[in-house]
Parts: C-alpha cells; sequence; structure tokens
C-alpha cells in the first residue's frame, strides 16, 4: 500500500483525515455555508478542530442549519436551551457570539448583498497559494486575517480575532496552506484556477 503526504495536523484519525483530504482548503463561496463555518471556527477557540468536527452534525441541528435569520431571533429561553445541549461546546458567550454574528452577517447582506463577496474581496477574490514546507513555517495569523477580523468586529461580530480568522481563511479556501508536499496541495491549487 502507498503512503499518501498529508499535512501532519490531521494525524490518524479517520474523520479527521476525510475532512483534510475533502473539505479543508476547498474555496466555499455559500453565503450560509460561510456563515456556518465562520461559527464553528469561532466554537473553536481554546479547543480542538477536531472536538468542533465530531460536534459539527450535532451542531447544524441545534442552530436551526445555521439559518442566520432564525439565529438572530434567538432569545435568552434559546440561550439556555443550548447551554443543556450536550452535543456542543456549552459556552454562553460562544453562543452569544453565533447570534451577534447572525445579526451582523444579515447586516453585511443587507449592505452588502453578498457575505460571499464581502470575505473573499480581502484575498481579491482569489485563493492565495502559499508554499510551506512545514506546519512550523505556518503563520497564526496574517495582516489579511487582522484586516478582516477588524472588519468584521466593526460589524458587531465576537469570537473572530485574527487566529479565528484564519483558521477559517484556510478552511474555506481563501488560502491554500496545504503544505507542498501534501497530496492536496497541487489539488487544492487545481481548484483555485477554475
Amino acid at each position: 500500500m502507498n503512503a499518501v503526504n498529508r499535512c501532519d495536523w490531521c494525524g490518524t484519525d479517520p474523520l479527521y483525515v476525510t475532512y483534510h483530504d475533502e473539505e479543508w482548503g476547498v474555496p466555499i463561496y455559500d453565503d450560509q455555508l460561510l456563515f456556518a463555518k465562520l461559527i464553528l471556527d469561532g466554537a473553536q477557540a481554546g479547543l480542538s478542530w477536531i472536538t468542533i468536527l465530531r460536534k459539527r452534525e450535532a451542531y447544524w441541528q441545534a442552530f436551526d442549519n445555521f439559518d442566520p435569520a432564525l439565529i438572530a431571533r434567538y432569545d435568552e429561553a434559546k440561550v439556555e436551551e443550548l447551554m443543556g445541549n450536550a452535543g456542543i461546546v456549552r459556552n454562553r458567550l460562544k453562543i452569544n457570539a453565533a447570534i451577534k454574528n447572525a445579526r451582523g452577517y444579515l447586516e453585511i447582506m443587507e449592505t452588502e448583498g453578498s457575505f460571499s463577496d464581502y470575505l473573499w474581496q480581502f484575498v481579491d477574490g482569489r485563493p492565495i497559494q502559499n508554499e510551506w514546507k512545514t506546519m512550523a513555517d505556518m503563520p497564526a495569523q496574517t495582516a489579511l486575517s487582522t484586516a478582516m477580523s477588524k472588519a468584521l468586529k466593526k460589524r458587531g461580530f465576537s469570537f473572530v480575532g485574527p487566529t479565528i480568522v484564519y483558521a477559517f481563511m484556510q478552511a474555506v479556501g481563501m488560502v491554500n496552506d496545504h503544505t507542498v508536499t501534501c497530496f492536496r496541495y497541487a489539488e487544492c491549487q487545481a481548484l483555485a484556477s477554475r
């Protein structure tokens, strides 16, 4: 059996490997999927991504399929219900951030017309192709993630610091941060040229 070169971070957990091989770094342009991913990346703060990955289906159920119009109307009773849901990270600040972020999303949709276009403008609409040899070469944040973080915070978003935003940018393909030795590097690079 031939070994496949992957980014070191995904290890051997089948769920993590599948996420790495099929999702991470693939450009996403759908408004609601980008919103969902931003909420999930915020939920990750202080935790490992595998923790959120294992809870992802429960998040989709608990947060009404990440419908921003519904989440924006969540009240204290809904927050308490979510605090009792063992399928998600029961952190009041993160739950309240999802509500604030839904309101910010709706405001961006109203003023800009597209959440996707608003976010992708930070990379001029095309994925940045990095050429990291090792994970140690990769930054935790960049000037672009800092700029996006500041812009989102001005719109009322929470749990969108520069490090969270950079992880989001990596996950949704705004940057291709697969290491150059990873088999997905060239595949994601090819996706960017479409």
